[in-house]
């Protein structure tokens, strides 16, 4: 019972059997790790909520809460969860409109938030949806998160200059901030300008040594020295003490407003949680349940509402920094989140004199390695097409904003998905001699046809968009002179839906009254067992159905007596003869 225990805490709760470990070599490693960790923790946090339009002291709150619940239940070994470049704009798009004015209502209405993406995160995890993430595929991910740090840059560049503007979409921002130049604060621009050099150098030359903290802590010293704080926008006066546990509140009609973002927000977050985790399991040589993954970041989320937060995500850029710096386990994530408490309680006026320009240029650093120009360009070399839908996703983000460029994202998705299927590869096969099987004759011209059988192998799931692609092609096919049998060589045919299996029962009616035997080979289990349900195993005939291709042309030969000879078995036959079967 004591083992089954045991098994069960590291299980579901990882965090306290690690407490328990009392492992020396882990402490050792954890404990620098966590502390380099909490150096990028309290700029990043609050970079991020001015990302998302909050106060710069809820991003301390989303990110301190969130690490705490992960140490305790998360399954990965050391990921990092918090406010992330990706998710903050979601926040923003959907609670400006809602309370541009009103900083606390926008408090309440982004805790609100937090709470609808953690409730349907958790649901997801639960109901095993983690395979959802699958939905957006590589061109139209590349392309929505360029969009995304387009768009970022562009309204963190008033910033960076020193002066603000109410624009919230990518061309208004723009033409707001050529407007504005006149307004530059020339000592914003050169704190932020250097902080941004200093960053991106420092990644490059030093990529250990912590860029985002040293920048911070001298802008806020310069601003301090120099008394700076009255000639260019500064953080401010930021509370001290922890997050408050409390239900946002916020109305009815502010909650419908949000289902919206609610769910892109909880979309995107797990797609790059999940992303995210697996690559890391797969270099750790560890496994990760991804439904569990979703069910945690949703806790996590939950959490952070509850606790004065917004919606987060996963950290790529500081999940890397744990990694870089030897961080073994959740461990290091506890220790940067108990460093930042400390900060929290005690040292919030370290901060007051902060530059919003170097806030501003962490969080274009940060969203600069989301402008991925090699994978945009190897998709030109590859795929063109998928090219093009990488930058229709992309201007979509950038010109309708982040909000729509979600929603549009996962369509795009789901019509590429349709659009393979819709018009999938066929091939009619042929005999090539001196190679093993049936091949497609259009990439082997010289491949033999046996008289009257025509092999038809359909390259995709039979459903809806593309049932009556298949029905015109067998219909063309049946058309040629000659032809005595059709059988489609059905293993890529994964599925046929209820539009699909009528098409089939009135094709093959046609099919009879022309004279033409239908039939199937290779079709799968599954496949099969559902023609059966929908009776239209029986109107074919239980005797067209064979395991291989092989099989269907020797049932064709023996039952017409066409002559053929097949290449295979003529050499493996001592005098030379032809069986008349493959």
């Amino acid at each position: 019972m004591r083992i089954r225990t045991r098994a069960a805490l590291r299980r579901w709760v990882p965090g306290i059997a690690l407490l328990r470990a009392h492992d020396r070599d882990r402490l050792r490693r954890d404990v620098p790790a966590g502390t380099v960790l909490a150096a990028l923790l309290v700029p990043q946090g609050m970079a991020y909520a001015e990302l998302a339009g909050l106060p710069p002291v809820t991003g301390l709150y989303a990110t301190l809460v969130p690490l705490i619940v992960y140490f305790l239940l998360g399954p990965s070994r050391i990921l990092v969860l918090g406010p992330d470049s990706a998710v903050s704009p979601l926040v923003a798009a959907a609670i400006i409109p809602l309370a541009a004015a009103d900083a606390a209502h926008r408090v309440a209405l982004a805790g609100a938030l937090s709470l609808m993406v953690g409730a349907l995160m958790f649901t997801g995890g639960v109901a095993r949806f983690g395979f959802v993430t699958e939905l957006l595929s590589l061109p139209v991910r590349l392309g929505y998160l360029m969009g995304i740090a387009v768009t970022v840059i562009v309204l963190q560049l008033p910033k960076l200059f020193g002066f603000s503007v109410h624009a919230e979409t990518v061309l208004p921002a723009l033409r707001d901030f050529i407007a504005g130049l006149d307004r530059t604060n020339t000592t914003a621009l050169v704190l932020g300008a250097g902080s941004l050099a200093l960053i991106i150098v420092l990644r490059r030359a030093a990529p250990r040594v912590p860029g985002v903290f040293l920048a911070v802590v001298g802008a806020t010293a310069l601003v301090s020295i120099l008394g700076l704080a009255d000639q260019v926008p500064v953080v401010g006066t930021v509370p001290s003490g922890l997050p408050r546990l409390g239900t946002p509140g916020v109305s009815l009609g502010d909650l419908e407003r949000l289902i919206p973002a609610a769910v892109g927000i909880a979309f995107v977050a797990f797609a790059d949680t999940s992303a995210l985790s697996r690559s890391y399991a797969d270099r750790l040589g560890q496994e990760v349940d991804q439904n569990r993954e979703l069910a945690v970041l949703g806790i996590a989320n939950a959490a952070a509402g509850l606790f004065q937060g917004f919606p987060i995500s996963t950290s790529g850029s500081r999940t890397a920094v744990a990694e870089n710096v030897g961080a073994r386990s959740q461990l290091a994530g506890l220790i940067g989140a108990v460093l930042l408490a400390v900060v929290l309680v005690f040292g919030t006026a370290l901060v007051q004199n902060l530059p919003i320009a170097t806030l501003a240029a962490i969080v274009i650093f940060a969203v600069l390695g989301l402008i991925d120009v090699r994978a945009a360009l190897r998709l030109w070399r590859w795929r063109p097409s998928e090219f093009s839908l990488a930058m229709v996703t992309f201007a979509s983000v950038a010109l309708f904003g982040v909000l729509w460029g979600v929603g549009i994202a996962i369509t795009l998705s789901l019509l590429d998905f349709i659009r393979h299927a819709w018009r999938p590869h066929d091939a009619v096969l042929g005999r090539v001699d001196g190679m093993k099987g049936y091949h497609d004759t259009e990439r082997h011209p010289e491949a033999r046809r046996i008289p009257g059988l025509t092999l038809f192998r359909f390259d995709a799931p039979l459903f809806f968009a593309n049932a009556d692609a298949f029905h015109e092609r067998v219909r063309e096919l049946a058309g040629e002179p000659g032809v005595a049998w059709i059988v489609v060589a059905a293993e890529p045919i994964t599925d046929v839906d209820t539009t699909a299996a009528e098409m089939l029962r009135g094709l093959n009616a046609e099919l009879d009254d022309a004279g033409i035997e239908f039939a199937f080979t290779e079709l799968k289990g599954p496949v099969r067992d559902r023609l059966i349900r929908y009776g239209i195993h029986d109107e074919i005939g239980r005797h067209r159905f064979w395991p291989t291709v092989g099989a269907a042309v020797s049932a064709y030969v023996e039952e017409t007596g066409v002559e053929w000879v097949d290449w295979d078995e003529r050499q493996d036959e001592p005098d030379g003869a032809a069986p008349a079967s493959s």
